[in-house]
């Protein structure tokens, strides 16, 4: 039974200090969503805006070029150059972080309805799911202010976007250079996935009732799939 007293900023603090009582009264408030979504959101634009507005761009220009394989360098400067102006960089991103937070959380909860039909029967809505996933995505947050802080505390304005994903793999383990193909694959992991991963395991395990090793591994199958899938391709 919901708590009348419990609202939605005591579920965006419980969420990372209390995040079995957080999604536990999140299922019974899925109007609640729109709060931690917005957030994401609008967090993850500020930072690109403030970045794009910061960065030494010039040299930006530079850089990306530089990121390009040798043999396909000369037939994408140009195009490279000509897109990328400021403005046009800015709200790109932007509408890229828009588009695919609705994308990815579209997908993911769509994937966690299927997994509960098929493994558990349990009676819980897309919209659930919908919202399940908002909340367990909440606390990429954290890469966001992470990367406002990287700004902050950096000695230049020459500062590539991919030094933003502070937390990734990349930028704590491997230190893959740009021309490694490693690169893409440890930029695009990072320890806020591996919390969404535990989040989803505790919330589907509350929610259907099933055990922590089943809801553990139906939360990473996704992920361990996409990314082992990717790694395998690298290393063949």
């Amino acid at each position: 039974m919901a708590d009348n007293t419990y609202t939605v900023f005591n579920a965006m603090v419980d969420i990372v200090a209390s995040p079995g009582k957080a999604l536990d009264e999140i299922r019974q408030h899925t109007s609640w969503l729109w709060w931690p979504l917005l957030a994401s959101i609008l967090l993850a634009s500020g930072m690109l805006l403030y970045y794009y507005n910061w960065v030494d761009f010039p040299w930006l220009i530079e850089e990306t070029i530089r990121q390009i394989p040798i043999e396909d360098r000369a037939e994408s400067e140009g195009a490279i150059r000509q897109f990328m102006q400021p403005i046009t960089s800015m709200w790109f991103a932007v509408i890229m972080v828009v588009l695919m937070t609705l994308v990815i959380y579209t997908i993911q909860a769509t994937y966690l309805h299927l997994a509960n039909k098929l493994t558990t029967g349990t009676q819980i809505g897309f919209g659930n799911w919908f919202s399940f996933t908002v909340w367990t995505w909440f606390v990429s947050v954290v890469g966001s202010l992470a990367g406002f802080a990287m700004i902050l505390l950096a000695d230049s304005n020459q500062l590539s976007s991919q030094s933003l994903a502070v937390l990734s793999l990349n930028s704590l383990l491997i230190h893959a250079s740009s021309e490694s193909p490693w690169f893409n694959w440890a930029n695009a992991l990072n320890l806020v996935h591996f919390w969404i991963i535990a989040l989803m395991a505790i919330g589907f395990a509350r929610w259907t009732s099933s055990s922590m090793v089943k809801s553990t591994v139906i939360a990473a199958l996704p992920w361990v799939l996409i990314f082992g899938l990717w790694a395998v391709k690298i290393a063949i």
